[in-house]
């Protein structure tokens, strides 16, 4: 298993993280209008493989609707600022001025305001009057306490999602979320995540989940691997889990559940990596940050970030580079790969002669040695 030794007591497995890798073109090549990047989960169907992730500095109820209407997926936090404020448009705009040294101390007082149950049902209903897909997510904690006013209010999509999440949480304070059960007896696709190995996600497989979040501390606004000296590198990860993927489906008899990789996708790049390592579409934080219509203002994090005992994240200046339709669908503002996002992806596809995500799981890779360039 590429294990080598780190020292007489302990070996480790090698893994890679996407600027390790590289897709290889094969025999055959295409045209670029030839291929499909859509994908289906449960009974929705996606013109783009690309879900924003349910972070502040990313989603807010227009830039979930905006996500849709482009053919992707707005997954609204449901325990961010838009839940705790009616108007969260001033605290947004003190987090983006904040000075550095400030920043953590003051997002955890924001943050600190509880939760309202009545703003979860009025953002998600604005998004469903707009005729999109309707995602919301919680994390394991609070999932107990509020997931009935979320499906109440008519989410299409379910979604747990934290640093880690488990199938197997063990509490000597507090009985955790069964998650089968709770999957079972929910009348709503559930994405759960993150995860990082192959043990992990196939436990969270039978759960009954329709989706895996593949992630553990990779996302740049994360400092998880500081923090907690936990990390698990994309590329990896990904394969990993979409090897789980495999057996489960043999395991369950034919039943599919998608990988979606969550973390250190930052460009058109990366993307195509991701895929080309078995993900079935990608949840996009910082990629999406970057859009001049992101309530972040050029500055991104997560709920890492105001913690309010352990810090794993922080508040990142990602900058902005242009519109989201221009993010996602061109034309590219310049070569780094931080826009027309779908463009990179069908034109890697289209030079190594593949036509859809799932033959595109297929192609040759190499481990590359040159680094990110």
């Amino acid at each position: 298993m590429n294990e080598i030794e780190i020292g007489r007591g302990k070996r480790g497995r090698r893994a890679y993280t996407f600027d390790d890798i590289a897709v290889v073109p094969s025999r055959r090549t295409r045209d670029p209008e030839d291929v499909s990047i859509s994908w289906q989960i449960d009974a929705y169907h996606f013109e783009l493989p690309v879900i924003a992730a349910p972070m502040d500095s990313v989603v807010s109820p227009e830039t979930a609707i905006m996500m849709g209407r482009l053919g992707g997926l707005g997954v609204l936090d449901l325990e961010g600022l838009w839940t705790r404020y009616e108007d969260p448009g001033p605290a947004l705009a003190e987090i983006a001025e904040l000075p550095e040294e400030r920043t953590t101390s003051r997002m955890r007082e924001l943050y600190a305001a509880p939760v309202r149950p009545e703003l979860i049902t009025e953002r998600l209903r604005q998004v469903r009057e707009a005729g999109v897909t309707v995602a919301g997510a919680l994390s394991p904690q609070r999932t107990q306490q509020l997931w009935k006013v979320v499906v109440e209010a008519g989410v299409d999509l379910f979604v747990i999602r934290g640093t880690t999440v488990s199938a197997e949480h063990v509490s000597s304070t507090a009985e955790p979320l069964n998650l089968k059960r709770f999957i079972y007896e929910l009348d709503v696709p559930v994405i759960v995540g993150g995860a990082g190995t192959y043990t992990a996600a196939l436990h969270l497989m039978r759960t009954g989940a329709a989706g895996v979040l593949v992630g553990f501390g990779g996302g740049s606004a994360h400092r998880t691997r500081t923090t907690l000296g936990i990390h698990t590198p994309a590329a990896t990860a990904v394969a990993d889990v979409a090897a789980a993927r495999r057996d489960y489906l043999d395991e369950s008899g034919g039943r599919y559940v998608h990988v979606i990789a969550d973390g250190g996708t930052s460009t058109s790049g990366d993307i195509v990596k991701a895929v080309a390592c078995g993900a079935d579409a990608i949840m996009l934080g910082a990629a999406l940050a970057r859009a001049s219509e992101a309530p972040g203002q050029g500055y991104h994090w997560g709920s890492e970030a105001h913690h309010p005992e352990l810090p794993r994240g922080r508040r990142v200046d990602v900058g902005t580079v242009a519109g989201l339709e221009q993010i996602l669908g061109g034309p590219a503002v310049d070569a780094e790969g931080t826009t027309n996002l779908m463009g990179g992806l069908r034109r890697a596809m289209a030079t190594t002669g593949y036509t859809d995500l799932k033959e595109f799981q297929r192609v040759e890779v190499v481990v590359a040695p040159y680094g990110t360039h």
